[in-house]
């Protein structure tokens, strides 16, 4: 075991299932010469020549580029510099990544994930900021992760490599290098699709991912006279709702917590579910603490708009009540 934070944990997952699977490919914009814009697949180039690619700065052609390579035989394994760059890219997601294994009748299959920097909390320029997961959640045929720490981090995108499927997977940047605890050095896998509890709680379940899993753990330890539940999603798409569902008939009460937009966001999505499978088992409404719809304002408004411990002690309050 060693003390990592998710930069470091991330390159070790890339650099050993590398050193396992041939057929595991890098290609991205600064990824071999400068290692990434976070420094992510740094050395990588030095250590794989010939499997790490500087590409040109069109999203659009990388992820295309990465649709062949993986209809071909391998598993690419693609940077998008900033989560909101991925946009020039959806078509190519969409209609064709998604697409392939049924277009094909299973002849083919899309062994690929696109690694994005995720997420607001770093000051950071427009377009720099976001938090677009639930476009691609919408699609079937896409896997979303998004991990909370670097453990997971590294077991997730283990399995994200090795899935047939092409695979979103979200790094949040604001903890890219808050966060270190200890990581295996040896390889393990954690399965997609399977949700983490991280507290116990009897009173409250509170749901959520990515870097607002600190600030709710944060809000938890200083939260009295109340026992709170988090439950950490890690994946979007597939949603674990068997974990959801157990937690918030537990309780009886539900706060989601997320810093994308709220219309349509993950947390209504997870609410649709809770009351279309549990509504009896509800004592109050679940409330949702997420970011506004509104663009994310500039870096010295930020902390109005993304989620923090006030408003999300105000939603465990209001569910208490």
């Amino acid at each position: 075991m060693t003390e990592m934070n998710m930069v470091e944990a991330l390159n070790l997952a890339l650099h050993q299932e590398m050193m396992r699977d041939k057929s595991v490919v890098m290609l991205g914009e600064d990824v071999g010469q400068d290692g990434g814009v976070f420094r992510v697949t740094q050395n990588l180039l030095k250590k794989f020549p010939g499997r790490v690619f500087d590409t040109p700065l069109a999203e659009s052609g990388i992820v295309g580029t990465a649709i062949g390579m993986a209809a071909a035989g391998l598993k690419p394994v693609a940077e998008i510099q900033f989560e909101w760059f991925m946009l020039p890219a959806f078509d190519q997601l969409v209609n064709h990544a998604a697409r392939l294994r049924n277009r094909t009748r299973g002849a083919y299959t899309c062994p690929l994930v696109v690694r994005s920097p995720w997420g607001g909390g770093v000051k950071a320029l427009e377009h720099h900021s976001d938090s677009p997961e639930a476009f691609f959640a919408h699609v079937p045929g896409l896997k979303v992760v998004i991990p909370s720490h670097p453990y997971d981090a590294k077991g997730l995108l283990v399995a994200a490599i090795r899935d047939p499927d092409p695979v979103v997977f979200f790094e949040p940047k604001k903890i890219y290098r808050s966060i270190k605890e200890e990581v295996p050095e040896k390889e393990y896998v954690l399965p997609l699709g399977q949700a983490q509890v991280l507290t116990a709680g009897t009173d409250v379940t509170l749901i959520t991912y990515g870097s607002l899993v600190k600030t709710a753990l944060e809000t938890v330890e200083k939260t009295e006279n109340m026992s709170v539940e988090v439950i950490d999603l890690r994946t979007i798409k597939p949603l674990d709702i068997e974990t959801i569902l157990a937690s918030v008939k537990k309780t009886g009460r539900c706060v989601i917590v997320h810093e994308a937009p709220r219309t349509l966001g993950v947390g209504a999505e997870i609410m649709a579910m809770i009351n279309e499978y549990a509504p009896s088992d509800l004592e109050a409404p679940v409330v949702r603490v997420t970011g506004y719809d509104t663009v994310v304002p500039a870096p010295k408004n930020e902390q109005f708009y993304l989620p923090d411990e006030r408003r999300i002690q105000r939603a465990l309050q209001q569910v208490m009540a």
